[in-house]
């Protein structure tokens, strides 16, 4: 049997859907003998009837009309290809990949990766969560196309992008929460913090204060804020990840009488901004949107 072609399926659905041979001729700009040679070549070819007369009308048969779902969902996918292949054609890339600092208020991430969702479906994003050095590596290597990061790229022009805040925090039922005055650094060498690894494959940095005796070294800021919320220990945490557990008082601030705050500064970098594809630009555009719809949100957070 001869394979049915996408144009007799095409020609099979504008019959049905404009009611009959003569309309969807002029809907399509075919000739109406076109048509019904198309549609009868193709019960020939499937041996099945698509299609039965009801008075000067025609209508699908039961086979007919389950044929016709089904390849509508052809045409929608062969549709979807060509639009592909156009903008490939066009300079759109298969793929964006993007690094983040954890740091970065996931709120934000989120509206920006469904903005542009929505306007570039068929472009796959592999998205890194990384942390201190581990984007920038990323971009040094050539595996990312953007990256947010608070480290500086040597070799990079970043663009500002968002300051995130940090708070020295624990369990409000930590040991330090009820020592009855200011803390100093001293306090805080006698309990354990929580510290979050750099994802930095090869130049690996600590950073912040790394002077308590006990030191739990987490890979992820989701891992480090449930073990503070369970009391496991204290760390300086960004108010971007903490924003729940600070409102229902999970977690407090610890009463430090300096140091107890602090900030960075998150800035876009692309590997190449002249050769990024328009994916890659709407992405970038889209970050920085969705920070500005979330500043008056995080300004809140950080002057809480």
């Amino acid at each position: 049997m001869a394979n049915v072609t996408l144009a007799q399926w095409r020609m099979l659905a504008a019959v049905v859907d404009h009611g009959g041979f003569a309309r969807a001729a002029d809907a399509v700009h075919k000739s109406p003998s076109t048509l019904n040679h198309a549609v009868h070549k193709l019960e020939e070819q499937l041996g099945v009837q698509v299609l039965e007369p009801v008075g000067r009308q025609v209508r699908l048969t039961e086979a007919g009309d389950m044929l016709l779902r089904r390849a509508r969902q052809l045409l929608e996918s062969a549709d979807a290809l060509e639009d592909v292949a156009e903008r490939l054609g066009e300079g759109l890339e298969a793929e964006v990949v993007i690094a983040v600092d954890q740091l970065f208020p996931p709120d934000a991430l989120a509206q920006a990766l469904d903005s542009v969702s929505r306007h570039y479906p068929h472009v796959r994003v592999q998205l890194h969560e990384t942390v201190l050095n581990g984007g920038v590596e990323m971009l040094y290597d050539g595996r990312a196309d953007l990256v947010v990061s608070g480290i500086a790229a040597q070799g990079f022009l970043g663009e500002p992008l968002v300051n995130v805040a940090f708070l020295a925090v624990s369990h409000p039922a930590h040991p330090l929460q009820h020592l009855g005055r200011e803390l100093d650094l001293r306090d805080l060498e006698q309990h354990r913090q929580l510290v979050v690894r750099d994802s930095a494959l090869r130049q690996s940095m600590d950073a912040g204060w790394l002077k308590a005796e006990q030191r739990w070294t987490l890979s992820h800021l989701v891992t480090s804020v449930d073990m503070l919320c369970r009391g496991l220990g204290f760390a300086w945490m960004p108010t971007t990840r903490i924003r729940e557990a600070l409102r229902t008082g999970s977690l407090v601030p610890l009463p430090l009488a300096v140091g107890g705050r602090r900030e960075a500064s998150m800035q876009l970098i692309f590997r190449d901004r002249d050769r990024a594809g328009p994916a890659t630009r709407a992405l970038a555009a889209a970050l920085h949107a969705a920070v500005a719809d979330c500043c008056d949100e995080h300004s809140i957070e950080t002057n809480g």
